[in-house]
């Protein structure tokens, strides 16, 4: 990007609607149904309903403090005195980058199988998966980046697909279906909506760009506000869509690529395929742009010595080379190891921490900010409830599940406590 000031509401919304549907409806879909059954599309609804109150949060403090650290810049004024706080922070949220790319790295793997016609052999899922980190752990290593205009296309691509889907697809809806399925209190479908909650992850990209968007004061909540709710109506719909023109069981049998099989009611076996291709496209190009993200913002930490200083070293291309390297072992291990619940589990759960800690410095400061002290205090509500009830879900029905994200959640306390202190022992030697 270029100078200040680049940035209109156009480009805003993109890179807030890119940053959502980067994985997101291709990947979700078929654990929402899982849950909620024909009542998914109100569980796509209580995400956006969370995400546009963490949206709050993010605008009141972006217009605030102008700054392309985001969550780590409110973090650090809202907690001063404890500036582990924001360490830690920064930890989980690196660390949800890696979750969100083993997502993408899975549902590539799911849809290019079912585009193969070898969506049964899992040993060609995960080949698939692996490749397409390693394809673009080795683009990344030589520096190289995408071009902004080609992003620009794979997004609206992306959104024409979708709401061609959710139109054509009306047509094939029976409305029975939504009677005859709904067995799902609500509860179900808030926890659906809570282990979805990572379909929205991604317009927190926008506050990274106040300091480079025009008139910010009027372009950072509309790009936000906009971009949520545009995904918000795309998912409903297309959910609406699929749970209304199939049986809930076949949508659940394809959890791993359901929009696929959704697709075939109405666009036939083109669907399937125009589908398959846009997932591919869809979850490649982010793929690109979150390993490029995360591993410069591990260098940054460790430079600041809250990470180990090795994953600042860079190559002759300046490209922190052992970031890229931890980031896509990692993503490999857990796209590998881990199914497609675990990874949505843990990649919500972490975004969900992360958001919740934005609007509790949202509240701190909201004399600062000038935030209204009712949505505030929604924010803080929403997403404790939402947490909780992921925590619930996961604890009656996925301990197992549950017991692995925790040990990941310690490994991610201690390291990041280990070298905050080491950090702090170097600064007062």
């Amino acid at each position: 990007m270029g100078g200040a000031g680049e940035l209109g509401l156009r480009e805003l919304v993109a890179i807030g609607i890119g940053g959502m549907i980067g994985g997101g409806i291709f990947s979700v879909l078929g654990l929402a149904v899982s849950l909620a059954g024909a009542a998914a599309p109100w569980a796509f609804a209580v995400g956006g309903l969370v995400a546009l109150l963490a949206g709050y949060a993010y605008v009141r403090l972006a217009l605030s403090f102008h700054s392309d650290g985001a969550s780590f810049t409110y973090l650090e004024h809202a907690f001063p005195d404890r500036p582990f706080i924001g360490s830690f922070t920064g930890w989980l949220v690196v660390v949800g980058y890696i979750g969100t790319l083993a997502l993408y790295a899975f549902t590539f793997g799911a849809y290019a199988a079912e585009l193969l016609h070898l969506v049964d052999s899992h040993l060609v899922r995960q080949g698939l998966s692996t490749g397409i980190v390693l394809v673009f752990a080795y683009i990344n290593l030589r520096g190289a980046r995408s071009s902004g205009l080609a992003e620009d296309l794979i997004v609206y691509s992306k959104v024409l697909l979708l709401v061609l889907l959710a139109v054509a697809g009306m047509s094939s809806v029976d409305e029975e279906r939504f009677r005859t399925n709904v067995d799902h209190d609500w509860r179900s479908i808030v926890m659906a909506g809570a282990l979805i909650f990572v379909a929205y992850e991604g317009f927190q990209l926008i506050t990274n760009a106040v300091c480079e968007s025009r008139q910010p004061e009027r372009n950072i909540p509309r790009g936000i506000y906009i971009s949520i709710a545009v995904v918000t109506l795309i998912y409903v719909s297309i959910s609406a869509v699929a749970v209304g023109s199939l049986d809930v069981q076949a949508l659940v049998e394809a959890r791993e690529y359901a929009l696929a099989v959704a697709a075939r009611p109405a666009l036939g076996d083109l669907g399937t395929v125009l589908v398959c291709l846009a997932a591919m496209l869809s979850t490649a190009s982010a793929i690109n742009a979150t390993m490029f993200g995360a591993a410069r913002m591990m260098a940054e930490m460790a430079v600041h010595g809250e990470m180990p200083k090795p994953f600042s070293f860079r190559n002759r291309a300046a490209v922190p080379w052992l970031a890229v390297v931890i980031i896509s072992a990692v993503t490999l291990g857990l796209a590998t190891l881990g199914g497609l619940a675990f990874i949505a589990s843990f990649s919500s759960l972490t975004f969900l921490a992360v958001s919740l800690s934005v609007c509790l410095s949202n509240w701190r400061l909201r004399r600062v900010t000038g935030a209204n002290p009712f949505l505030s205090a929604m924010g803080l509500l929403m997403l404790a409830l939402t947490i909780a009830t992921l925590v619930y879900y996961l604890l009656t029905e996925q301990p197992q599940t549950c017991l692995e994200i925790s040990s990941m959640y310690l490994v991610v306390l201690l390291a990041s406590m280990t070298w905050h202190l080491r950090n702090r022992a170097r600064l007062h030697s």
